[in-house]
């Protein structure tokens, strides 16, 4: 009975690797070939406009921030006065016309006072003997024009400087605090350039 194991020689054909060739055949990687496409950067440029786009864009926002800093600048000037202490147009050239005056006397008195000052200093200096009640009495004079002198000076300085306020339009405000005068203030005193409080504060130092 030993020759009938002829049927195991059918078995030889099991080993035919068909199938392995197949997977051989799905091994080639043809479409890993077409995914190297999807490494194009084109979303990368359009990232770089955008950058590109927003750095054009901030000289435009430098340029409004000095816009708003001018608009600052011009909103700190002061308002012009209302109410009770705005002052009309003849009423300026009014205190104008009266400052000049004011200015024109005070010179007067200056130059007056530096005259009698000279004459006391000659005659003080000319005489070389004299009792000491009249050199004494000499000297007082002297030092009382010298004091009239630098009184009108001290006032003609703010004359000036009132008539300086009305050339700049800020004519009725204090040039401490930036705050309206009383008009009443202004017409006793045309050259006033402070409020009453600043005005006492400056009296005490």
């Amino acid at each position: 009975m030993a020759p009938k194991a002829a049927p195991a020689k059918k078995a030889v054909p099991v080993t035919k690797a068909a199938p392995v060739k197949r997977a051989a055949v799905a091994t080639k990687a043809a479409p890993a070939k077409k995914a190297v496409p999807v490494t194009k950067a084109a979303p990368a440029r359009t990232v770089a406009k955008a950058t590109s786009v927003r750095a054009a864009t901030s000289p435009r926002a430098g340029r409004s921030t000095v816009g708003s800093v001018k608009k600052a600048a011009t909103a700190s000037d002061p308002a012009p006065l209302t109410g009770g202490d705005a002052w009309s147009v003849g009423e300026l050239a009014g205190v104008r016309a009266e400052l000049e005056v004011q200015a024109t006397a005070l010179r007067g008195e200056i130059v007056d006072a530096e005259a009698q000052d000279a004459a006391l200093k000659r005659d003080s200096g000319g005489e070389g003997t004299g009792d000491e009640a009249d050199a004494g009495s000499k000297t007082f004079e002297r030092e009382h024009e010298m004091s009239l002198a630098n009184n009108s000076r001290d006032l003609l300085m703010q004359v000036e400087r009132a008539l300086s306020r009305l050339d700049g339009a800020t004519y009725g405000r204090c040039e401490n605090c930036g705050k309206p005068i009383p008009k009443a203030r202004l017409q006793a005193l045309p050259a006033a350039t402070m409020c009453m409080a600043c005005k006492r504060r400056e009296e005490r130092r």
